[in-house]
């Protein structure tokens, strides 16, 4: 057995004891989704000029957690905007300090006749804002904020941002509700995890080398966002076991359970921001029908190679559109 293959074995065989058991985090997250499926979502579209013929982009904005608007494309192949067909839909979430961009970024889910719901992750570089409460200090960054209070943390609104953006697109014309994916890299990996693991809407997942996995670990060694958490703590040491106790309802190893619908995961070996041991972690404890692409040699990062892999996996399990 060579180098390669015992360290896919090491890999396969990570799983640590989830920090939450299932029961309380069912009892948790079923309490929280039954309070918030009873708020409006107040959806505003706006028609959106695009020098590009083959895709009609409207701007959608939706109320997330609390009363922050969030903010989102919704595009779809500019032949059903007459043919009107409910079309597979794919809802992306930018990874950590980015936004959803332009609509031609997401031209080849176009070009495979899907519907893209492209959604900012609040308080970072879209559009979207941040009225969520600040009552403590923050390390610098976005995801300290409320850390104590799980109920008012940033994780909770990135989280219920993410469910009601499924929720959103199952709303919009020319969307099948019964084929919304959701999918992005590293933070977005992680919010597609939580939205898979949340939202029953939810089809089919595919996260690349995501974030949110075995987050007592990444913050003692990741080098991403969650040293956010780490500075905290090392000016706060005190606070250490209600942090661990409030990110554990966030961490997909403990809310691997809940998912039913097929998942994809990507892994860099080479990654020390979203790390092999943390990804897998999570991985190991889904039983939903699964699979996971490693690259060896790869860092934080998805190559062409995967982003054909992963076209093929939503055709797989959303189908494709009849294109006029």
């Amino acid at each position: 057995m060579n180098t390669i293959e015992l360290r896919k074995q090491e890999l396969e065989n990570c799983r640590p004891e989830p920090t939450l058991d299932a029961q309380s985090a069912d009892n948790y997250w079923d309490g929280i989704l039954a309070e918030y499926e009873q708020k409006p979502l107040h959806i505003i579209t706006v028609p959106e000029e695009t020098p590009y013929p083959g895709m009609e982009v409207n701007k959608v904005s939706f109320k997330g957690f609390d009363e922050t608007t969030v903010h989102a494309w919704h595009i779809q192949p500019s032949w059903n905007a007459e043919a009107g067909q409910a079309l597979p839909c794919i809802v992306t979430f930018p990874g950590y300090t980015g936004d959803r961009g332009y609509p031609e970024r997401y031209a080849s889910w176009v070009l495979l006749g899907y519907a893209v719901l492209a959604v900012d992750v609040r308080g970072q570089l879209g559009e979207t804002g941040n009225l969520l409460p600040q009552s403590s200090g923050v390390a610098k960054g976005w995801i300290t904020q409320g850390i104590l209070e799980k109920e008012h943390s940033y994780y909770m609104a990135a989280a219920l941002d993410a469910v009601r953006a499924v929720d959103t697109a199952a709303q919009l014309p020319g969307i099948d509700p019964s084929r919304i994916a959701v999918t992005g890299g590293s933070q977005g990996g992680g919010l597609s995890l939580l939205a898979g693991a949340l939202n029953p809407r939810v089809a089919a997942v595919a996260a690349d080398i995501p974030n949110l996995c075995r987050l007592d670990f990444g913050v003692l060694n990741s080098t991403s966002s969650l040293t956010e958490i780490a500075d905290y703590i090392k000016r706060y040491p005190e606070h250490l076991e209600r942090i661990l106790h409030n990110l554990a309802y966030f961490d997909i190893v403990n809310l691997a359970h809940r998912f039913t619908a097929p998942v994809m995961m990507s892994v860099g070996w080479k990654d020390t921001v979203c790390m092999p041991e943390t990804i897998y972690a999570a991985y190991n404890r889904i039983t939903a029908p699964k699979e996971i692409w490693d690259y060896p040699f790869s860092g934080h990062e998805v190559g062409e190679f995967h982003n054909r892999q992963k076209a093929m996996f939503f055709q797989r399990h959303l189908g494709a559109a009849q294109q006029r």
